[in-house]
């Protein structure tokens, strides 16, 4: 073999069964060798990497990176710096941007936003009544799944109807598609925060009051049901709730292609949190109660939850800093954040560096159709890798992060380990925990290389499109009984 780009040497390579000793060749954008260092190639540059972790790059099924429409809050240029200092390579950006995601139109403004990505992307389009006939056109231009907002959040986008929802599973099924869904009752939250406001609450707890967990039970099960009768993939966002679980196993145990995401907020923060911090820590579904936190964990440690996502969602300090809860923008910043997060209880001893890469990693490229060429360190793969330092312990900071929405419960909070250098496709987006400015730009997005295992789809004699038309041997307008 001739001279290759990179080799790595020193490093632990971490995959979701084990820890080994390797040393791995870069060129181009691939790995091209994992293995002992005496039969590693010669190459043009070496980076000693004594003491790290080597993990494929993790995977953020989940991120708003506001871009466009809100460059106040964030871009997609500063949303994926944000990425790459978090040892995140690949991210799935959400539709609810101005315009939303919505239309060719609208997805071609965003790709042009997304040309000046630090890290690779995928383009959630949006699902509601107003885009069921476009669903294929969307795919065709470039989206590589779909978000249904059966839960309002963020930019007010209209949750769709129950028909519409039914029909673009019925559309997505047959293609193998997966669907994103903010799984909330919102007629319960809207008639609920309608009341809770008329008496007067503006409290930091009230936010929870108007979105208790039957809101997630309620709306979990019904997408479920139609999920299942039309073979649609389905993905639920930001679980939160330890009420909800059973429907996930459940479903999971009937053979039901659900995966399921939750986030360091969900698993690490509770009301006792929200009684301190208040308004900083509205989001959507709410911070609940200290029972729902270990559950969730367990349900990780299970499979019951497949992995880990951020639901990164910056805001300005004056859209979250208010004494009215109800004047607080929903959401908080982590594409940054995760990785060390996580680090520091894989430390503590609640999961594995095995378990982590599982849930950061190896199941999000499973879930989006990417493992093999994401997702894992062996030849062939793209050389996104996130090298950690484990030894490292430190302070997370406002002040030293990417992203423009700088206001963030996780400041000041104590970490045991950190990403030092991230790669995306073999080239350097961070390194020495600085980000490679220059690198801007490299991010490209995944829909080319993404493939979805065969569909599935089930009563497909029975969808909307099959029974528009009239059956055979049956005349239009035919009389269907008889006096005589």
């Amino acid at each position: 073999m001739e001279k290759v780009d990179l080799i790595i040497r020193g490093a632990q390579i971490v995959s979701p069964d084990e820890v080994f000793a390797a040393s791995v060749a870069i060129d181009g954008e691939r790995i091209v060798a994992v293995g002992h260092d005496d039969v590693m190639p010669s190459a043009r540059e070496v980076l000693r990497a004594d003491g790290l972790y080597l993990l494929p790059g993790a995977i953020d099924s989940h991120v708003h990176f506001r871009d466009p429409g809100y460059p106040n809050k964030e871009t997609f240029r500063s949303g994926s710096a944000a990425a790459a200092c978090g040892g995140v390579t690949t991210v799935f950006d959400m539709p609810n941007t101005h315009p939303a995601t919505a239309t060719v139109e609208a997805l071609r403004i965003k790709q042009q936003a997304a040309e000046a990505s630090y890290v690779d992307h995928g383009i959630h389009g949006l699902l509601n009544d107003d885009t069921v006939d476009r669903l294929e056109a969307l795919l065709e231009a470039g989206v590589t799944s779909f978000k249904a907002y059966v839960g309002t959040t963020f930019g007010h986008l209209p949750a769709p109807s129950d028909g519409a929802l039914l029909e673009g599973f019925e559309i997505l099924a047959p293609l193998g598609i997966r669907t994103v869904v903010h799984a909330e009752n919102s007629s319960i939250m809207a008639r609920r925060q309608a009341r809770i406001q008329g008496a007067g609450r503006r409290d930091a707890l009230a936010h929870l009051a108007a979105r208790p967990e039957v809101c997630e039970v309620e709306a979990m099960g019904r997408v479920i049901t139609l999920a299942e009768w039309t073979g649609a993939r389905l993905h639920f966002a930001h679980h939160s709730a330890a009420d909800s679980l059973y429907l996930v196993r459940d479903a999971k145990r009937r053979g039901l292609d659900l995966t399921v995401e939750t986030c360091p907020q969900y698993l690490l923060l509770n009301t006792d949190d929200m009684l301190k911090m208040g308004g900083l820590l509205r989001m959507n579904p709410p911070i609940r109660e200290p029972r729902h936190n270990q559950p969730l964990w367990d349900a990780l440690v299970d499979g019951v939850i497949d992995m880990i996502a951020t639901d990164h969602a910056p805001h300005t300090p004056e859209g979250k800093l208010q004494d009215n809860i109800w004047d607080c923008d929903c959401g908080l910043p982590g594409v940054e954040t995760q990785m060390s997060l996580m680090l520091t209880e894989v430390q503590r001893g609640r999961a594995s560096l095995m378990d982590y890469v599982r849930w950061s990693s190896a199941n999000p490229a499973r879930a989006w159709g990417l493992y093999g060429t994401k997702g894992v360190i062996a030849p062939g793969a793209h050389a996104d890798i996130a090298l950690v330092d484990l030894n490292y312990r430190g302070v997370l900071s406002r002040h030293r992060m990417q992203t423009l929405g700088k206001i963030s419960p996780w400041h000041g909070r104590s970490v045991h380990g950190r990403p030092l250098h991230t790669l995306v496709r073999g080239r350097f987006v961070m390194r020495d925990g600085r980000l490679v400015e220059e690198a801007a730009g490299w991010g490209r997005s995944v829909k080319d290389i993404q493939k979805m295992p065969p569909p599935q789809p089930r009563n497909t004699d029975r969808y909307t499109r099959a029974v528009l038309q009239t059956p055979a041997g049956l005349a239009p307008g035919a009389r269907l009984y008889s006096l005589e």
